[in-house]
Formats: structure tokens, sequence, C-alpha cells
């Protein structure tokens, strides 16, 4: 994983959720609604990206956009 990435593609919806409960702003405007979801458990989000019809990658990179900024934001803060 490189420096700047928060997340990857491996790791489960419920590893997210609590490591970065910020990602959910994305997963949920992608239909992803995992809070609620048995399978966040044990499902990573790369299956979620093909149970949804997601680019996995895609999504990652997405997240990670979003978080970096937030962390940036919170720096100057």
């Amino acid at each position: 994983m490189k420096k700047e990435e928060k997340i990857n593609k491996k790791m489960s919806f419920i590893e997210i959720m609590h490591r970065y409960p910020e990602a959910m702003e994305i997963l949920t405007k992608k239909g992803m609604h995992c809070v609620g979801c048995p399978m966040a458990m044990q499902e990573t989000l790369e299956q979620g990206c093909l149970t949804h019809g997601l680019n996995p990658n895609k999504l990652v990179k997405e997240i990670n956009e979003l978080l970096k900024t937030k962390s940036k934001r919170a720096k100057r803060n």
C-alpha cells in the first residue's frame, strides 16, 4: 500500500467503517449501505464493489482522496 493511502480493496467494510467513518459518505453515495448489512463483518471492499458493479480500484482511489483532503483540512485547523 502506498504511504498516502489509508484504505485498500482487501479491507473489510467493518474495518473501514471503524477506522475511517468519513468513508461512509462515498460508500452510501455509491449505493453501498454497509452499516446495516450483515456481510460488512466479512466482505471486503473489493467483494462489495463487484457485487454492486463498481470498480474497486477507482473506489479505493476516490475514498483515499477524500481522506487525504479531510486530513489536510484537519491539520490546518
